[in-house]
């Protein structure tokens, strides 16, 4: 607990699901700890109701705003006024903001020119600036589907044992009746897609992160191009703030990096502790040797038009 750095978390319940609130406080818990967890909207509303019982549950305090004019949101202008307050208060080296709404952006910009770790947190539909302007960003969608295909996974390990542990099971399966509702794999994106067609575009592409990794491996001075692999990751987050290898279904770093075949993953140090990302340059020099090839030079076209 000492030396873990203090958040405040901040969540927008008017463009957040209250299924999402577990996926929320686990995923912070790996940065630090929250100190502060508010969730602001109008709680007279009938839509509101969902949250209730998880925020009890999980001990997070309600703020009420009401709307003042109809197609207004007061609750943007609530939360912010309150995350300037609790900057001030030094009281906090971080800050969650979780919503998809694009209005929050300034605010992400300004806790990070103050020094703040930013994370953000929002639905695959969240606007890109800012996502741009958090110094990390999850999507909830992405965190709900890789938890149900672990917990689908482990219920087929335990089930497949010859003495299935039946309390394992048990309460596997009283965890999944509790999170019926979380979308999974195929039906899970197919609805995120129906309900708002523009979902996951903003996602950044596995293209851009190939060419992202090449070029900084390409830019390595040590012998060998090599990188260390927890330094690697660190870069393409400080690059991409979205980027997450649960993003495109990996679990772990290592994993995610082996789908490139221009990269070796080596381990030394006591123990193999340590992995270390390598280029391999046979691999790029096949590449620019194919497309040399596909090229004629002016040597080639001389040499040709003798032999005729």
């Amino acid at each position: 607990m000492l030396g873990e750095k203090r958040f405040a978390v901040l969540i927008d319940a008017d463009n957040v699901s209250a299924k999402y609130i577990k996926y929320i406080l686990d995923e912070i818990s790996n940065y630090g700890v929250a100190t502060y967890k508010r969730i602001y909207g109008d709680w007279t509303k009938p839509s509101a109701g969902s949250w209730k019982d998880v925020l009890l549950e999980n001990s997070v305090t309600p703020v009420q705003q009401y709307g003042y004019t109809v197609g207004k949101n007061a609750t943007d202008s609530a939360m912010i006024i309150d995350a300037m307050d609790i900057l001030y208060s030094g009281n906090v080296e971080g800050f969650c903001i979780v919503s998809s709404d694009s209005d929050f952006t300034k605010l992400a910009s300004r806790l990070r020119e103050s020094g703040m770790l930013v994370v953000g947190m929002g639905e695959r539909k969240t606007p890109k600036p800012f996502i741009a302007a958090c110094n990390q960003f999850k999507y909830l969608d992405v965190l709900a589907e890789t938890e149900k295909k672990s917990m689908e996974l482990e219920e087929s390990r335990i089930k497949s044992e010859p003495l299935a542990d039946q309390d394992k099971v048990s309460k596997i399966e009283n965890k999944k009746g509790k999170e019926a509702d979380t979308e999974n794999g195929k039906a899970g994106k197919l609805a995120i897609i129906a309900e708002n067609p523009d979902a996951g575009k903003n996602m950044t592409e596995i293209s851009v992160i190939k060419a992202a990794i090449l070029k900084m491996m390409n830019e390595v001075d040590e012998d060998g191009q090599r990188m260390n692999m927890g330094e690697l990751g660190s870069r393409l987050v400080k690059r991409y703030p979205d980027f997450d290898v649960r993003n495109y279904g990996d679990t772990k770093l290592s994993k995610f990096l082996k789908k490139f075949d221009f990269l070796d993953i080596n381990m030394d140090g006591k123990g193999g502790s340590t992995m270390w990302v390598t280029l391999r340059t046979d691999k790029e020099k096949n590449v620019i040797v194919k497309a040399q090839e596909g090229k004629s030079t002016p040597a080639r076209r001389r040499r040709r038009s003798k032999k005729k």
